[in-house]
């Protein structure tokens, strides 16, 4: 089964906490893309890249990384069949709440799911992907299994 993670990022600046999912994404060996599109700089180009995966034959989940007035991912969730998860980009305590409150804060149709660790980004959509593929299943299953041995000492 043909998997994909469109990542889109509000601006450049994002990459770095984008490369705190793609390590993730790559241990899992699931592949990704990484746009960079403002949704309120080019909202046409973002609406453009999300018809087109609107298209794609497999399983698939965007993250999108934006923070401040987080249009990106309400927008991307308003023109998307395929599930969203919002991972807002922070500094510090101050700049958690400010994204995360720009985050939440989604209009009605507008389905946005909101995780802060990007570690726990990647396991959501394994867990995501493991509903439509077999052997991502198994492999989680184990992942899981290695975890709760880890208590058992």
């Amino acid at each position: 089964m043909k998997m994909i993670v469109p990542i889109l990022l509000g601006s450049e600046s994002d990459r770095p906490w984008a490369a705190k999912i793609t390590d993730e994404l790559d241990k899992w060996d699931i592949p990704y893309k990484i746009h960079v599109v403002s949704a309120h700089k080019v909202p046409e180009l973002l609406v453009e890249i999300v018809r087109e995966y609107n298209g794609f034959d497999g399983l698939l989940c965007y993250v999108t990384i934006a923070g401040r007035s987080n249009g990106l991912s309400g927008c991307t969730a308003g023109s998307s069949v395929h599930p969203v998860i919002a991972c807002p980009p922070f500094k510090d305590k101050e700049d958690m709440m400010i994204n995360l409150n720009s985050t939440v804060q989604m209009p009605s149709e507008t389905p946005v799911l909101t995780v802060l660790d990007p570690n726990n980004v990647v396991n959501g959509i394994v867990r995501i992907f493991a509903l439509g593929n077999s052997d991502l299943k198994k492999r989680y299953e184990n992942h899981i299994k290695k975890i709760k041995a880890s208590f058992y000492k």
